[in-house]
């Protein structure tokens, strides 16, 4: 990198601006979103000056523990917002939880055993805080689709198992098309990346001085690193829920045959 660029609160409070232009259109247009915009912008600003003290203060000990624990934390609250979506999947945050732990652990032991990253809290906490949160929203997307598809196709697998198939076998349509749906929103952002958009992480190193090539070299690194986040993510989530639907005896479980 060539240089530092120093943000004061005076360039902050001056982008707030745009955010009156947003809460304008929604009053404007009568969306009842000004109040939302007010809460997201307050919390974000909270939020966001909180954990950058707890950074800093992380990568100030460079301490192994503090990384696992931050990480830990992320994962827990990520399977608490995710279960918001899937709320139709019975026991979804266990699975969540189990689900996010899984990718993040499989996925950063994996670039750390390549050797990409040095086992660093100045490059763990950033690289899995990016994987813990798309795989936080490609499983609650997944879930989001396997629970609503269960509940709306519910006569069509209980006559699939009257015919003698199995639980997993009525229900592998839906799984495959959950799991679509979890996957296919990073797939798409990865095939127009650097033609319709730039990625954050990309821009943020170009804007601090870093040259082109290494942006774009570390850009796709994360991608990659994401893309298998969030293909386990999914599919983790997907199969310790898909259980939850049926008895031992290959059956639909009372929780969804009662909300027919």
């Amino acid at each position: 990198m060539t240089g530092v660029i120093e943000i004061g609160l005076g360039q902050v409070a001056a982008t707030l601006v745009l955010v009156a232009v947003a809460a304008a259109v929604a009053a404007w247009e009568r969306t009842q979103l000004e109040g939302d915009i007010g809460i997201a912008v307050a919390r974000s600003f909270v939020q966001l000056t909180a954990i950058g003290y707890v950074i800093k203060a992380i990568f100030a000990s460079d301490s192994t523990l503090w990384v696992v624990l931050l990480l830990a934390v992320m994962v827990v609250f990520g399977a608490l917002t995710a279960r918001g979506r899937a709320r139709r999947v019975p026991h979804a945050f266990w699975a969540l939880l189990i689900a996010l732990a899984v990718a993040a652990t499989a996925t950063l032991t994996v670039v750390l055993l390549l050797g990409v990253f040095p086992a660093e809290a100045r490059y763990l906490v950033p690289v899995g805080g990016m994987v813990i949160g798309n795989a936080m929203t490609a499983a609650a997307v997944a879930l989001n689709r396997l629970g609503d598809e269960v509940h709306d196709a519910a006569a069509r697998i209980e006559a699939t198992l009257a015919l003698g198939a199995t639980a997993t076998q009525a229900i592998a349509p839906i799984v495959r098309r959950s799991l679509r749906s979890g996957m296919i929103p990073l797939i798409d952002s990865t095939k127009t990346i650097g033609l319709i958009f730039f990625p954050g992480t990309m821009v943020g190193m170009l804007l601090a001085g870093a040259a082109p090539v290494d942006a774009v070299r570390l850009q796709l690194i994360l991608l990659y690193v994401l893309l298998g986040a969030v293909a386990i993510a999914a599919l983790v989530a997907v199969a310790l829920s898909r259980r939850r639907f049926f008895t031992s005896d290959h059956q639909l479980s009372e929780i969804v045959t009662l909300q027919e």
